[in-house]
């Protein structure tokens, strides 16, 4: 199908895309990579009268030591953060993630900030970063602020961040040696995942995130307590669905869903524990 018409216009800088947002409203949409939001707009789930291209954004394209944690820029591509050597020696978890998204084309051209931003609750990065407990940069008209991944998803494709505001930078806690799986079942190695599972743990603690398993990416918190609390793994994995609403579509029921969410919780846990 095609899109509706609309306006295209380019920012750059972080400064002036914000000061276009702002001038054009609502009906604005940030535009990097393109993969999520051009397939909404070519079925009409998405009609913005206006495209803020801000895939020219370099001085967002960054991936550095920041301590205790990895700083990533909103605009790094799929790719870097797959190939990021500061990545695999201190958060593996995402930097395999990242090798799970879509295919070589979508990883090239793909951004972990447009990802995170689109909010998709099948999509790979939200539901590992927020079992990670990173923090999201958001910048905007009076300056910038910190939103926990906890409190960024809200609903089907709707986050924390405001109209005017543009997400600018990831933070994610190093991992300091904690066992780690990504598990992903799919049709086809370049599809959404029917249900996914970004794990890790050490000792007691853990956390885990689940794909596809409601309106929102879900942090599985029944899961850790259980593990917090002496629970075995298959034991905590029982717990997967606890924190989940599945919906039932043509690819999957609300059971089957709930099925491999136990399974594929307790396969990475296996894995992280071991």
């Amino acid at each position: 199908m095609i899109p509706a018409a609309f306006d295209y216009v380019r920012a750059e800088s972080a400064e002036e895309a914000i000061s276009l947002i702002g001038q054009h409203g609502d009906e604005a949409k940030f535009i990097a990579g393109g993969h999520s939001l051009l397939p909404m707009m070519k079925l009409r789930l998405a009609q913005p009268s206006v495209l803020i291209d801000i895939g020219r954004l370099s001085d967002l394209s960054y991936i550095r030591d920041g301590g205790d944690h990895i700083a990533i820029g909103a605009m790094t591509r799929h790719m870097d953060v797959e190939t990021s050597d500061l990545l695999e020696q201190h958060v593996p978890l995402l930097a395999h993630a990242a090798g799970h998204v879509g295919d070589p084309q979508v990883r090239h051209r793909g951004t972990i900030g447009g990802s995170i931003a689109h909010a998709d609750p099948a999509s790979d990065l939200p539901a590992t970063t927020l079992a990670l407990g990173a923090t999201y940069i958001a910048q905007g008209p009076n300056g910038t602020r910190e939103i926990a991944a906890s409190d960024f998803y809200q609903t089907f494709f709707e986050s924390a961040l405001n109209a005017d505001e543009v997400l600018t930078e990831i933070r994610v806690p190093k991992m300091n040696g904690a066992g780690w799986s990504f598990q992903k079942f799919n049709r086809r190695a370049q599809d959404w995942a029917i249900v996914g599972v970004a794990a890790w743990r050490n000792g007691d603690q853990a956390g885990v995130g689940l794909v596809n398993m409601g309106a929102t990416p879900v942090l599985a918190t029944s899961v850790a307590a259980a593990i917090a609390g002496g629970a075995s793994v298959a034991e905590a994995a029982e717990q997967a669905a606890a924190d989940a609403d599945p919906q039932a579509d043509l690819n999957a029921s609300v059971e089957y869903r709930q099925h491999l969410a136990r399974v594929l919780t307790r396969r990475a846990l296996e894995t992280a524990s071991a």
